[in-house]
């Protein structure tokens, strides 16, 4: 390399360069020439990468080798190349100029580091990626871990680049960062709430990625896409997205539909209200045809059983039907309507299934139906909801009761037309 030099050095004062310029010159032919040197030893590494590595990797059986080329740890491990032939040929480069050669090596040194860095970061990524795969930790906040190794390794990286351009030792750049605690608390204030509340929801089994949530504050009502260090991403139901930083799911409530997912059995608890005003005792002629109702057959035989028995015993007259014990219309249908959803194969029989009457309100008389249905899947849910309902408000004109509805157009349309029949049915 130093005959090079000379003959470089020649070459330049033969071509009628001064003496004393001669040095600097050749300084600068030969950088350019390292530099071209450099870039033609990545390309070629690069073309190699993507060229020949690119297609065996992708021509055998196994998927690791595939992980590597998707997050590119052989395109940075490529960036070494340059850096290694820099760092071997400055001393000798520069042999003229020793004041230039710590400088040179300190930022190829760090160059390095950096590169090393990019390439722990590449390995990370296949290894959260392996780990997001795998049914243990598939629904674990594994993305808010791997940022805070991430925001670790970036912190060491500029430690050791500090370290390496300035030629103090590291615990010196540490003994620093303890003094700028304060401070660092106050930038990073949100990614160490996140990180402790990351630590706490995966710890407690809070919430996990797929789970159902929903959290009014920031009208989030949907699946869980994501949970990172600082943010959870929530699908709404109408495919937007909600952002909400990570310690909310800790210091405020939130829904978590999860148990009923796991459950198997989705709630239904809905009222049909019934008018007041249709409520009567059942007469003998009312019990019969109620008997040629198949669900109730058995029900209405042993239920009067009883009532004739209890009313022959305290030797009531039956002749008023409102003397001694009486089924009603509502009280009927409201056993019918529970033999219904005992019947209904859509219904889990193991959970709680109730059909009861709640205190009388404005709208009339609330019938509630509670019950669990078959499947948490929210379209056959719908479905088997409506059915039951479809088929609860057509049966309710068969007991003589009237499902209350707040009076509309038609309704008082009809009233104005036939003032004679609303007041005899009002009187009733």
């Amino acid at each position: 390399m130093e005959s090079l030099d000379k003959w470089i050095e020649k070459l330049i004062v033969d071509a009628g360069v001064a003496p004393q310029a001669a040095p600097y010159l050749r300084l600068l032919l030969l950088l350019i020439v390292l530099g071209l040197l450099s870039w033609l030893f990545f390309f070629i590494t690069k073309k190699i990468v993507n060229g020949v590595l690119f297609r065996f990797f992708r021509k055998t059986p196994a998927k690791w080798d595939d992980l590597l080329i998707d997050h590119k740890v052989f395109r940075n491990l490529a960036h070494i190349v340059p850096a290694v032939i820099i760092r071997i040929i400055v001393p000798v480069l520069f042999k003229d100029f020793e004041k230039v050669v710590p400088f040179v090596t300190k930022l190829t040194d760090a160059y390095l580091i950096i590169v090393i860095m990019m390439v722990i970061n590449s390995l990370l990524k296949i290894f959260e990626y392996s780990l997001s795969k795998s049914r243990l930790f598939v629904d674990k906040p594994l993305a808010s871990y791997f940022q805070l190794i991430r925001i670790i390794i970036y912190i060491t990286t500029g430690i050791l680049v500090l370290s390496v351009l300035l030629g103090k030792s590291p615990v010196y750049f540490l003994s620093a960062f303890g003094a700028m605690t304060a401070i660092i608390m106050l930038i990073f204030k949100d990614t160490i709430l996140g990180l402790v509340a990351s630590v706490q929801i995966s710890a407690n089994d809070m919430v996990r990625v797929g789970d159902w949530v929903e959290m009014p504050k920031f009208n989030a009502d949907g699946d869980v896409q994501a949970i990172n260090l600082n943010t959870v991403k929530v699908q709404n139901w109408d495919k937007t997205i909600t952002t909400i930083p990570t310690y909310y799911f800790i210091t405020d409530s939130f829904k978590n539909w999860r148990g009923m997912k796991e459950s198997g059995g989705r709630r239904i608890k809905r009222s049909i209200f019934i008018n007041a005003r249709t409520v009567k005792f059942v007469d003998p002629a009312t019990r019969e045809r109620y008997l040629g109702y198949n669900l109730l057959k058995d029900y209405i035989t042993k239920r009067q059983a009883e009532i004739d028995e209890y009313n022959k015993k305290n030797k009531i007259n039956t002749e008023e039907l409102i003397n001694g014990r009486r089924m009603t219309n509502i009280g009927v249908f409201r056993h019918y309507v529970e033999l219904y959803l005992q019947n209904n194969k859509n219904l889990r029989k193991d959970m709680t299934l109730m059909v009861r009457q709640l205190p009388i309100e404005d709208r009339g008389i609330p019938i509630e139906i509670y019950c669990f249905t078959t499947t948490t899947e929210w379209i056959k849910y719908e479905d088997i909801q409506a059915d039951i309902f479809d088929h609860l408000l057509a049966a309710a004109v068969f007991f003589d009761l009237e499902i209350f509805q707040q009076p509309s157009g038609s309704d008082l349309a009809s009233a104005l037309a036939n003032p004679a029949a609303n007041y005899s049915g009002s009187a009733m």
